[in-house]
């Protein structure tokens, strides 16, 4: 493995290359590459990688964080600093054709380059991607609007730049409380439940800070048992994957720490909402992608919480392969491959996740009682996300869950008391800061 640099002054970015040396520079064998945007360090983004290495493929990954380099998965790295320049990607991926790859497929399970990597796709003539369907669920407001004649989509409104708080809620009149989110946003950053015109003013100014100029989702908040479903669309067939229940923790924000594999609902429940994912599907008009849709069952009738162009992120591929045996991120590699999905359970687990979060803000010296954990009954995976020194807080997003345990039982209590029991193991020590 030989590495050299590269800096393009014209364009101010710099290059970084890790190349095969055995793979020629001109002519010789093609080699079969898939082409990834973005990665996280841990869960779906990262498992797609290792998936794809394991199918036999060239792995290239585009980022714009050094810290991913030292992915075993990945064949050859490009660091550039915008990776939404499409024609600086582009010109990437051609000189990756010319030094013998051949590119199969271009993808990404992170946002926002979901869409963008689809249509990266279909420029390069490969598996044609529901680019427009993957782009209107990446946007919130857009998609509502989009389902805004379903009987699942509650009540919303649109907040604009200019519009006055006071006078927005006499025209609308809409109560208390209500969900205020910016209309790009993953991991539940900046979705605020709000329960007074007060909050209502604080909320706008601290979502408005981090979003300047941009319209704002207003919508009704649903209670009720929260849901998670995974689809997969191969040539307009819809693959209805898993259901997922969620516990979701509300500190101000919402956050899921626990995830129920297979989600309990009766007969009827459970076809009226396959009857209500076709519907979005098919107003969407998603014919080849993936994607994940949330739910949530109030008083008998199933309501739209969120919809997004990809699988779920953290856990949820090794939540499903531990219940099922369908590893959904190769399937769903398969579809940008221009393949045929194969969604056949090889066997039928409970599986419960537990996700730990703390309680105070601080430097992290050490984590603890990883291995008692795993040596609980039927627990199958910890995680633990942070490293030494890093600086951790109580959750505002996602991506402030700082451990993972996985169990798995022919029983669901069992599973969700083994991943508890287990959790009480892990204990992270902190230096206020």
């Amino acid at each position: 493995m030989s590495i050299w640099w590269a800096e393009v002054v014209a364009k101010t970015l710099f290059y970084t290359y890790f190349i095969d040396a055995s793979v020629p520079m001109n002519g010789g064998a093609h080699i079969k590459t898939i082409v990834f945007i973005g990665s996280y360090k841990f869960g779906t983004s990262k498992e797609a990688l290792m998936s794809a290495k394991e199918m036999g493929y060239y792995v290239v990954l585009f980022t714009d964080k050094t810290s991913n380099l030292n992915f075993l998965e990945v064949d050859q790295f490009v660091i550039m600093e915008h990776l939404l320049d499409e024609q600086l990607v582009m010109e990437e991926i051609t000189k990756l054709k010319e030094r013998g790859k051949q590119v199969c497929a271009c993808i990404s399970f992170i946002d926002p380059y979901v869409s963008y990597a689809a249509k990266l796709s279909n420029h390069l003539g490969l598996s044609q991607v529901s680019v427009e369907s993957l782009g209107l669920m990446e946007n919130k407001i857009a998609i509502r609007e989009k389902l805004e004649n379903l009987s699942i989509t509650p009540f919303f409104t649109i907040f604009h730049p200019n519009d006055s708080p006071k006078e927005f809620k006499e025209k609308h009149k809409f109560s208390f409380p209500f969900i205020l989110k910016p209309p790009i946003s993953n991991g539940s950053k900046d979705v605020l439940l709000v329960e007074t015109t007060e909050k209502f003013v604080n909320a706008l100014k601290l979502v408005q800070k981090k979003h300047p100029n941009s319209p704002l989702l207003i919508e009704e908040f649903i209670q009720g048992t929260q849901y998670l479903v995974e689809v997969l669309v191969y040539k307009s067939v819809i693959k209805f994957v898993g259901l997922v229940e969620q516990e979701v923790k509300y500190n101000g924000r919402f956050i899921v720490t626990g995830y129920k594999y297979p989600g309990l609902v009766d007969a009827d429940e459970y076809s009226r909402l396959y009857a209500c994912i076709l519907s979005i599907i098919e107003q969407t008009g998603l014919s080849n992608g993936s994607c994940h849709i949330e739910m949530k069952l109030a008083q008998g009738h199933w309501k739209l919480i969120e919809i997004n162009p990809r699988m779920s992120g953290g856990a949820m591929n090794r939540i499903i392969e531990e219940g099922t045996g369908i590893n959904l991120v190769k399937e769903i590699l398969k579809v940008y491959l221009g393949e045929e999905p194969i969604l056949i359970e090889q066997r039928k687990k409970h599986v419960y996740a537990r996700y730990l979060t703390i309680g105070s803000r601080g430097k992290l010296l050490r984590v603890t009682g990883k291995e008692l954990a795993l040596m609980h009954d039927g627990v199958k995976y910890v995680h633990i996300k942070p490293l030494e020194g890093r600086i951790l807080t109580t959750p505002y997003s996602m991506g402030n869950r700082y451990a993972c345990i996985i169990a798995v039982s022919d029983t669901a209590e069992q599973a969700e008391a083994s991943a508890i029991v287990a959790a009480k193991e892990i204990k992270f020590y902190l230096e206020p800061f």
